[in-house]
């Protein structure tokens, strides 16, 4: 009896083995025949015989193989046809991020989601003769698809909600048929090369809640039917070429929160009914041509506000105080308007505020803005630039008890014309990256304590009356030595501000040093050599004098070297040669003598990158060294002699006025810009920063 108990006891402890249920065996071939058509990566774990197991793969109940999901695995090759045909029960596949090519899917009847967006599909037919009719989302974005807007999708994909077909290079008119689309909630098409004006159906749609058709060729008005959509939240039709007003009953689409139709060509006012857009928070409408009075909008009624961009357009008027109740802004742009006087007190409450730009307006009071904006406490970037024309610069007495501004990062105050010295009260922005007082009257030295700011990297003193010498202790500049402090500044910007060239290029400054057009005297400091990191190194039209010092070659790092128009003598350094990322490079208008050094860089350089040193030579500039002092000494004398006789044999007449244009010339030369300079339509003249602040 016991031992009956005992054997009890173990069929009671220990597991009876049961059946293994595996996947369906035609759809492992499928899964196993796609992985071996394309190049995998050796981690995916594909070894278990129950493809169920593996990764990426999700079966139903029954262990039929449900969804697919393999993205941002670098797999790259063709996508096989036979990959789908037998995976009946597929309802997601997601190949999204990779590097595949080859037909999408002709026939899947059950397939819900289909991921595909960046990858290497192009130039395929089936996007039109797919049939999936329980699609619900279709994302090709980001491929290389070109032609016409498929027309016979929305009949192919009835039950589609949402569509992207964004980063492709589909172009003509988008088609109609949207209608067919009757459950579409979010419509994408975005950076295509697709013309014409909007479709009359896509206003039918009234599922839909996103619009985004931005960087395109669309032209023509905004149909004021638009406003039938009254569950639209997203309307992007930024950069294209749509003319007209915004329509007058905009405010009827009362669940707006992004509205961004900038770079266009709109015009007249800002209509009184899009204040009724109360849960807005994204409003960008720079680069039109809109007018009228700026405060003829209340901002009062859009408290949920956080991005506003209405620069570049001809608004005028001051700037409103309505705005100070949008107390969840954090970004403010009203650059390029025509406004006028000061910075509102109120705007001191706003406290998320981090992006400020007021720059090319006819604003007033300096010292009283920056009185105001220093209680903006995440404040961190701020471009005042060409505002405050002719007023003196903020002294330590104006902000005496300066402690805001803790988190600016960068500060601009351009060509305003601001007379003065530098400030010390720059030197406790401790946080400070970019710092522009370029194109004023501002006077005296630049003050050592530059050299001790630990987050500077891009100084730009170009064309004022500085005088002095450069100090040796801009040698010490922390962010220019090592490399403690990124030099891309997209954190500070919302992501707003780079869907266009200019605001790339602005956040992503080249670090640099621009002193040029001052009365900057005394050698160059060698200290400069230990600012590795530098790109850009502007001496240019000063009174420097002396040799070039042999350690700028240490500027492993520098693209655009200028010491031209100075007073710099001695020979060019040949361990210059060395820097070679340098692509520009000026010495011109210098006392410099001896060969041009060759090799490297140096041997792309044009002859105007040396002119107005006669004493050169080298075959940059076509000019022979001579092998000795002796025969250098008499080629010399010839040569003046031969240009004595020269003026001896030419009418007086002549001579005088060839004379008076030489001075002329020289003149015009050596004067130093007035305001203005560097605004020319030059990318490579003008300040990176100046650009659309």
């Amino acid at each position: 009896m016991n031992f009956f108990f005992f054997h009890l006891l173990l069929l009671l402890l220990v597991p009876l083995p049961h059946s293994v249920k595996s996947c369906n065996p035609i759809e492992r071939h499928s899964l196993l025949s796609f992985l071996a058509a394309v190049d995998s990566p050796p981690h995916l774990n594909w070894t278990s015989p129950d493809c169920c197991r593996w990764d990426g793969v999700s079966c139903t109940p029954h262990s039929r193989v449900a969804a697919l999901s393999l993205p941002a695995l670098s797999l790259s090759g063709t996508l096989p046809p036979s990959l789908l045909t037998n995976l009946t029960f597929l309802s997601h596949l997601n190949l999204s991020n990779n590097h595949l090519s080859g037909h999408l899917p002709l026939s899947l009847r059950r397939l819900q989601t289909l991921d595909l967006s960046s990858n290497h599909f192009n130039d395929d037919p089936s996007i039109s003769t797919t049939t999936a009719p329980n699609l619900i989302l279709f994302n090709v974005s980001n491929n290389t698809f070109t032609g016409p807007f498929p027309s016979s999708l929305c009949r192919s994909f009835p039950r589609l909600e949402i569509l992207d077909f964004s980063m492709n290079g589909f172009s003509g008119p988008i088609p109609a048929g949207l209608a067919d689309c009757s459950k579409l909630r979010i419509l994408r098409a975005g950076l295509n090369s697709l013309s014409g004006t909007l479709p009359d159906d896509l206003y039918t749609l009234t599922t839909l809640e996103e619009i985004s058709l931005p960087n395109n060729r669309l032209s023509g008005a905004i149909n004021g039917s638009i406003t039938r959509l009254s569950r639209l939240a997203v309307l992007q039709l930024h950069v294209n070429d749509l003319t007209g007003a915004i329509p007058p009953e905009i405010g009827l689409l009362s669940n707006l929160q992004q509205l961004q139709l900038h770079t266009n060509s709109l015009n007249g006012t800002l209509p009184h009914s899009l204040t009724n857009c109360s849960k807005l928070k994204t409003l960008l409408l720079r680069n039109n041509h809109f007018g009228g009075e700026i405060s003829s909008l209340d901002f009062s009624k859009l408290r949920l506000l956080e991005a506003i961009d209405l620069g570049n357009n001809s608004f005028v008027g001051a700037i409103p105080a309505s705005l100070c109740l949008c107390r969840h802004v954090t970004a403010v742009r009203l650059a390029y308007n025509q406004l006028v006087g000061e910075v509102p007190p109120c705007m001191a409450s706003l406290k998320p505020l981090a992006h400020l730009s007021l720059s090319d307006n006819y604003l007033t009071n300096v010292v009283g803005a920056l009185k105001t904006l220093l209680h903006c406490d995440n404040l961190a970037v701020l471009f005042l630039s060409r505002c405050f024309h002719d007023e003196p610069i903020p002294d330590d007495g104006d902000l005496y008890d300066l402690n805001g501004f803790q988190n600016l990062q960068i500060l601009t105050l351009g060509g305003c014309q601001l007379k003065g010295e530098i400030p010390s009260w720059i030197s406790k922005l401790r946080k400070l990256k970019v710092l522009n007082l370029s194109y004023n009257k501002i006077s005296g030295p630049i003050p050592s304590w530059i050299g001790d700011m630990p987050s500077l990297f891009v100084l730009n003193l170009t064309q004022n009356y500085l005088s002095g010498e450069l100090p040796h202790e801009i040698g010490r500049l922390p962010s220019l030595i090592a490399d403690n402090s990124s030099s891309d500044l997209s954190s500070l910007a919302l992501p707003f501000l780079f869907d266009s060239l200019q605001y790339n290029r602005l956040f992503n400054l080249p670090r640099g040093l621009k002193v040029g057009y001052n009365s900057l005297s005394g050698s160059i400091p060698a200290e400069i050599g230990r600012l590795k990191l530098l790109h850009i190194l502007d001496l240019g039209y000063n009174n420097f004098t002396g040799a070039i010092p042999d350690q700028l070659s240490q500027l492993t790092d520098l693209e655009r070297l200028d010491m031209s128009n100075n007073h710099l003598a001695g020979e060019i350094p040949s361990s210059l040669t060395a820097l070679h990322f340098l692509s520009s490079f000026t010495v011109a208008g210098n006392d410099l003598r001896g060969e041009i050094p060759r090799g490297g860089q140096f041997d792309t350089f044009p002859a105007a990158s040396f002119e107005g040193n006669p004493e050169l030579c080298g075959t940059q500039i076509r000019r022979a060294c001579q092998v000795n002092n002796n025969n250098s000494s008499s080629t010399q004398n010839t040569q003046g002699r031969k240009i004595s006789s020269w003026f001896q044999n030419v009418p007086f007449g002549l001579g005088y006025v060839v004379g008076i244009f030489a001075v002329t010339i020289t003149l015009l030369f050596k004067i130093p810009c007035s305001r203005g300079c560097g605004e020319t339509n030059n990318i490579e003249s003008r300040p990176l920063w100046k650009f659309r602040e």
